[in-house]
């Protein structure tokens, strides 16, 4: 009974640790959804890219880590405000189906091109991290470094938002875009800005995911729909939801798995967000039908 416990507590504790990194892409795609009101679905694809940069510029020119990660950020953030000068605005004023049929056209888009540049082998950093042992319990060390970059993103995003000028912009602007240029708010400019701080927090995902991940052109679809699920569980646009939801969202995953197999924790997780719709078609935290 006593290791039935332990490897309870071990699945729990893990399920918290990949959470956080749920917690971080749905606050990026959130972000965005908030603000623009587009869904990037070809997001996950934006980490894969940021994935391959920073492989590239650390095993292929040798860049070290702690210049190959801010670099990857950057070209992410850049990458996503190249998504919405160049596709996005020109579908703001679409029908929201279109909006999803041309960012999931950039999926595929996006997929082939990494395919053909990169090749479809699986590649990886070489670098191992050792378990984290504390007595009995065995915690992925990587998915505990990725937890605490993750969560000190979350709070430099939330301090941005609510102690800065141009986080209460983004968040006024997410409220009412009819008022916000009559005092003097820039529309484009905050949708750029907005842009280029979601393909920041992708690109940070990316540096973390690297450490635990092979990378290959479809890496994307390994978590892309988890976290677009974990989204609309949460609530659509709705940050803290999202925070929320990652973690039930995760425990879900790692306790069922540890009852029955992987596979089945992601069924389980996958059966309670299709009940949560039927109750809660806007999100367990999503305004009320």
């Amino acid at each position: 009974m006593q290791f039935f416990d332990v490897f309870l507590l071990e699945a729990v504790l893990n399920g918290v640790l990949f959470g956080g990194i749920l917690a971080l892409l749905a606050l990026g795609l959130n972000l965005i959804f908030g603000v623009i009101d587009v869904v990037w679905i070809c997001y996950a694809e934006l980490i894969m890219i940021g994935m391959y940069a920073v492989y590239y510029l650390h095993a292929v020119f040798g860049w070290p880590l702690w210049l190959a990660f801010p670099a990857c950020i950057a070209v992410v953030a850049l990458l996503g405000m190249a998504l919405h000068q160049f596709v996005i605005r020109p579908v703001l004023a679409a029908e929201p189906i279109n909006q999803l049929l041309v960012t999931g056209g950039v999926l595929f888009l996006l997929q082939g091109v990494a395919t053909l540049a990169f090749g479809v082998e699986f590649k990886n950093l070489g670098i191992q991290l050792p378990p984290l042992q504390l007595g009995e319990l065995y915690l992925s060390s990587a998915r505990l470094v990725a937890f605490v970059v993750a969560l000190g993103g979350m709070i430099a995003m939330y301090l941005f938002l609510t102690r800065t000028y141009l986080g209460t912009a983004i968040r006024a602007i997410s409220q009412d875009r009819a008022v916000m240029p009559l005092m003097g708010v820039n529309p484009h400019r905050i949708f750029l800005l907005t842009s280029a701080l979601g393909g920041a927090l992708a690109g940070l995902a990316a540096c973390l995911l690297v450490l635990q991940y092979d990378i290959h052109p479809a890496i994307g679809l390994s978590f892309g729909p988890v976290v677009f699920l974990v989204c609309v569980l949460g609530g659509l646009g709705n940050m803290i939801g999202g925070f929320a939801a990652a973690f039930l969202f995760a425990q879900f995953i790692s306790v069922g798995g540890y009852f029955f197999h992987l596979e089945w924790g992601y069924v389980i997780a996958f059966v309670f967000f299709i009940a949560a719709m039927f109750w809660r078609p806007r999100g367990l935290f999503g305004a009320k039908s």
